[in-house]
């Protein structure tokens, strides 16, 4: 039995499902299969906020206008939660509590998320609200990493999908301790369109643009090849745009280095949680 017949046979063992689908690649092919292998039993759900990128939500809409999803548009809440907002270590916690507490809102059909077996290597703990909240993740019970959701996807068709670079929500730009507004993340957001609008198309899955919040300043991190593309006077130019853009309290240092992933978490004073 293939890996994919094993994540088709627990789908099909599941029932009616509500996947929550994000936008990035994981769900929206997770979504994608759901609804082929059964579509009156699959509902699609897609939360907005100030977090999720406008990109995103126009991803998951254009698919589901595609496929012909049964999907609802409903916002998580998790601004008005203060415990999100003052972004403690386990800020994703909050962020899934609202999120599968808004969902569950609007049906009463098995939660599924899109988390992988590459997920469970790292701090997660959006992944303890999933567990209280009682939802599955078919990718993790049927063997799947990240590269096999990609070659999934592919095989169903969705090569534009397969491709889509690791896009956590904007939140995770901010370093621990710094409080999530809104305003912060409209110009994370602004800042990493300007920047990956500068950069040569073609990384594909591998590029990787951050706009990082940190106590020090903005720092936009790269991957290598996008790091090494950008000369002296690209980045001065770069640097300009985006303290123009920089609300008041963020238009000081700007600058550019490595992309490490989840480099904004902090565990402690000085040490990142990669």
């Amino acid at each position: 039995m293939t890996r994919q017949n094993n994540l088709e046979t627990v789908l099909t063992g599941l029932g009616p499902v509500a996947v929550a689908v994000s936008g990035g690649v994981d769900s929206l092919t997770l979504a994608t299969l759901a609804h082929r292998l059964a579509p009156g039993a699959a509902l699609m759900v897609h939360a907005v906020s100030p977090a999720v990128p406008g990109e995103a939500t126009a991803r998951v809409r254009a698919e589901a206008a595609r496929e012909g999803w049964d999907l609802r548009v409903i916002e998580a809440g998790e601004f008005a939660d203060p415990a999100y907002r003052a972004n403690p270590v386990n800020r994703c916690f909050f962020c899934k509590t609202n999120l599968y507490g808004a969902v569950r809102q609007v049906t009463d059909r098995q939660i599924l998320s899109g988390a992988n077996r590459d997920d469970l290597g790292e701090y997660r703990p959006g992944l303890d609200a999933a567990r209280e909240h009682g939802v599955r993740h078919p990718y993790v019970e049927a063997g799947f990493d990240k590269a096999a959701v990609r070659a999934l996807a592919r095989d169903l068709g969705l090569g534009a999908v397969a491709e889509l670079p690791a896009a956590p929500c904007l939140s995770s730009r901010v370093e621990t301790g710094i409080a999530i507004e809104p305003e912060t993340l409209t110009f994370i957001h602004a800042v990493e369109r300007l920047v990956g609008g500068a950069l040569e198309a073609g990384a594909g899955s591998k590029r990787a643009v951050r706009c990082r919040v940190r106590a020090e300043g903005v720092v936009v991190e790269l991957d290598p090849g996008s790091l090494a593309a950008l000369d002296a006077k690209d980045r001065e130019t770069l640097g300009a745009g985006i303290r123009d853009m920089a609300p008041p309290h963020l238009a000081g240092l700007v600058r550019f280095a490595p992309y490490r992933v989840g480099s904004a978490f902090l565990v402690q004073q000085g040490e990142a949680r990669s």
